[in-house]
């Protein structure tokens, strides 16, 4: 039994990728932020170790111009899964900025998405700012469930109450 997964990061699924480009189009004129999350490689099917960026979670109070945009830290939540970063800049520049240096030192990877948006318009890079190669993965992604709990759950809870 493996008590830690491997923390290399194999790649971002594609849906996970797709979902970015399309919210970044929306913020556009504005910079557009969110957070990654990884799952381990072999609960979603793969034959590796290591982890795949499966979800970009959007952070309440987050707040975006076209230069900019800045997360309300108290809003983060404390996972396990987290991988890093993602976030766009309308100007298209695929570089990072020395602000968005200094917001690379938490998680393993750092997606910038340029203008137009398009499947190839993005870099992904180390915390120190340095590129880095991570592929898009074509992985079917688990639904999660919000509830865990179903309407006859909640019929039976009813009855029991009577």
């Amino acid at each position: 039994m493996r008590l830690f997964r491997s923390s290399e990061i194999l790649g971002i699924a594609e849906d996970a990728l797709d979902f970015a480009l399309e919210a970044s189009e929306d913020a556009h004129p504005d910079e557009y932020m969110g957070l990654l999350r990884g799952e381990d490689a072999r609960k979603l099917g793969l034959d590796r170790d290591g982890t795949v960026i499966t979800d970009v979670l959007v952070i309440p109070g987050t707040e975006s111009n076209p230069v900019s945009a800045t997360v309300k830290t108290n809003m983060i939540p404390n996972d396990m899964r987290a991988a890093g970063s993602i976030h766009s800049h309308p100007n298209g520049v695929l570089r990072p900025s020395n602000a968005d240096l200094q917001t690379f030192h938490k998680g393993k990877v750092h997606i910038i998405i340029g203008a137009p948006y398009g499947p190839t318009d993005w870099q992904a890079f180390d915390q120190e700012g340095n590129p880095r190669d991570v592929d898009v993965i074509d992985v079917d992604l688990p639904e999660d469930e919000f509830f865990d709990f179903t309407q006859a759950d909640i019929d039976e809870e009813l009855r029991d109450d009577l």
